[in-house]
């Protein structure tokens, strides 16, 4: 059983900073890829940043590049993305996935467990 959780979210203003962190359980017999997506309400749920196996690949999505930095520390099994320069088109639930590979996968469809979202507020 894998099971992914997030955490870090809360309200920030504009130009603010926010680090999120991502717990990963039951990954002792693999390294996964991860991800990041977000969802606000009546929207499809988008692609935010994901990384490879080793931390060696990243992918970002073309509206938080320069401003947001995925990594991680595959001893703690801990995935983090660091969100500097926020806007509030940024506010939305924030989501950690697993996929069941190693690549730095950018499809919702490639991932296989999800955590159960933070919310990230960005306004004055």
């Amino acid at each position: 059983q894998v099971q992914v959780v997030e955490s870090g979210g809360g309200w920030v203003q504009p130009g603010g900073s926010l680090r999120l962190s991502c717990a990963v359980s039951g990954s002792e017999y693999s390294i996964y890829a991860m991800g990041w997506f977000r969802q606000v309400p009546g929207k499809e749920r988008e692609f935010v940043a994901s990384i490879n196996w080793n931390g060696g690949r990243t992918y970002y999505r073309d509206s938080v590049k320069g401003r947001f930095t995925i990594s991680r520390d595959n001893a703690k099994n801990r995935v983090y993305l660091q969100m500097n320069s926020l806007k509030p088109e940024d506010t939305a639930v924030y989501y950690c996935a697993a996929p069941s590979g190693s690549s730095a996968y950018i499809n919702d469809w490639e991932y296989d467990y999800w955590g159960q979202g933070t919310q990230v507020t960005v306004s004055s």
